[in-house]
Order: structure tokens, then sequence, then C-alpha cells
């Protein structure tokens, strides 16, 4: 009788890629699996598309790679990662105008066009890491600011990104870098 053994990942070495599926029955909530372990999440408010939109409210459906992060303040107890990760400043703000030359990129304050705070009162933004959509092969009007990050309490609807709960994303982080992938299916 053969027994399978499963192996830890050991610290240093790098998940390549992360599932996110669509939780049965909610199509706002996911399950995100990172090896073996399976991680709630809390998707879109529409749930998940092939053709995403701007301002649809959905989850692109797609393979993305992780890029690189930012953290609010020193203090927010982040765990080591590879992924580049910068501390936020208030006038940091994402571009979601899609007719902007700036869009789906980071901006300064001040910025009139049509934009997003990254530094936020609430922690969904504690620790936000910034996923390839839309944004090596950018076009306008498919999507913007489609991110990696912390979930309300009770996984209420994103505007079309992926989220976790802020003790689940610490235990993934010294697991994750530039070469992870997040695949919504």
């Amino acid at each position: 009788m053969s027994q399978t053994r499963q192996t830890k990942k050991k610290p240093g070495s790098r998940l390549k890629q992360l599932l996110v599926r669509t939780a049965p029955g909610n199509r706002s909530q996911g399950i995100l699996q990172a090896g073996p372990l399976r991680i709630r999440t809390a998707l879109g408010r529409s749930g998940t598309t092939s053709r995403k939109r701007e301002g649809d409210g959905a989850t692109p459906i797609g393979s993305m790679r992780l890029l690189y992060g930012y953290r609010k303040g020193r203090g927010t107890g982040t765990a080591r990662t590879t992924l580049p990760v910068s501390e936020m400043r208030a006038d940091m703000l994402w571009c979601d105008a899609s007719r902007h030359p700036a869009y789906n990129r980071p901006v300064r304050a001040p910025f009139s066009a049509s934009h997003e705070q990254l530094l936020r009162a609430d922690e969904l933004y504690d620790l936000v890491i910034v996923m390839d959509w839309n944004i090596r092969m950018r076009k306008r009007g498919c999507g913007s600011a489609i991110f990696f990050h912390i979930a309300r309490t009770g996984y209420t609807p994103t505007e079309g990104c992926v989220a976790i709960r802020p003790r689940d994303m610490q235990r993934l982080l010294p697991y994750l870098g530039t070469d992870t992938r997040l695949q919504v299916l």
C-alpha cells in the first residue's frame, strides 16, 4: 500500500501559482488554492468575467503575474517577501480614467483625472499587491487597479480585485515573488 506524503514549502521557496475559483453559490466570493492551502476570498461584485471592462465590478479571468506591492506604514507587521514592497504615502494615487495617458498607472496628488486613493482609512490596502492585469499590455477601458489585497469583514465584494484576510496574506507573503502568478479560473 503506497502512502502519499504531503510536503511543506520550505521558507524561501516560492509558490509559482495561486489558483482562484468562484465559490459554489456565491459568484462574488472565491476559493484561493496555494499549494495544499485553501483560502476564502472576496471577488468582484459582478463575479468573474473574460471580457473585463472599466467599472464593471468583475474580477478578470486570466493569469496575472504579481508585480510589486505597497504597504501602509512601517508598523503594519508585514511578513518578509521577495516582492518589491514600498511604503505608501498620502500623495499616492492610481489613475482609473481610461482616456488619460496615465490610465492604470500609479500617479501622485494633486491629480485631477479620476483616480483611486492608495492610502485608505480602512484596512483594505494595508498591504496591496499589484497584479499584471492590463499593465504591461495596456488597453484603455479594459480595467484598472486590479489588486490582491485585504478583504472586508464578511468577504463583501470588491470592485474587481481578489481579497483575503490579513492573517492569510501574512501566511502567503513569504512564498510570493515576482515569478508567482495568480490565476482566476
